[in-house]
């Protein structure tokens, strides 16, 4: 798990979304790490029609494609994995219901404990932030980039980095030893989808 890690903004335009998730995804082919669904306000049935359409998606570009919080439409549609916020269930049980063969993501924001007991308890990887205000996400920028540095002593799993990423302040995480940016805004509101995936794969020497 290396490189750009896409989240969804919340559009109720599925083919809006479609086109530019496929744009990313075409750009990204070998840097793409994973493609995230996630929509805080959509309804069960918008819900269900998008994460369909962006699996068949990453399905075509051999991206792994991850459903935010909601852990019985992972099993509905058979997605790749799920991503776990602070208040959603818990590693340890998601890991029960959805076996071994899943990819479970974990909100860890500033705390490294919390990092420590998502990977005990079964999560593929952790996810710290926000280390940047967020265009998309309401949460207080606490994030130290020191963390980064305890976590390649004492996380073992892939680092994801969050809130705010651009290619330009993601550089300093990518330096201390994050596995994956994850980006909003930064892609999705581009002038130019491609360009943006590539500043962000650049990062990796992906290009």
């Amino acid at each position: 798990m290396q490189g750009l890690y896409l989240v969804t903004p919340n559009w109720d335009d599925t083919d809006r979304l479609l086109d530019l998730s496929e744009q990313a995804l075409a750009a990204g082919r070998d840097g793409i790490a994973m493609l995230q669904y996630r929509h805080k306000e959509a309804g069960p049935e918008l819900r269900l029609a998008q994460a369909t359409a962006l699996l068949a998606l990453c399905r075509r570009y051999g991206v792994p494609f991850i459903v935010n919080d909601f852990v019985e439409l992972c099993e509905q549609i058979d997605a790749d994995g799920v991503h776990l916020g602070g208040t959603d269930a818990e590693v340890a049980q998601v890991r029960a219901r959805l076996g071994s063969g899943k990819i479970i993501g974990a909100s860890c924001y500033g705390d490294m404990p919390r990092a420590l007991d998502a990977q005990a308890a079964g999560a593929s990887y952790v996810a710290f932030g926000g280390f940047y205000p967020s265009r998309v996400k309401k949460y207080a920028v606490t994030t130290k980039l020191e963390i980064l540095d305890q976590a390649r002593e004492a996380i073992a799993v892939p680092t994801v980095v969050i809130g705010g990423m651009t290619a330009e302040n993601a550089a300093p995480l990518v330096d201390r030893g994050a596995n994956m940016v994850a980006a909003i805004s930064s892609v999705y509101q581009a002038d130019s989808v491609a360009a943006a995936v590539g500043r962000f794969l650049a990062l990796y020497k992906m290009q």
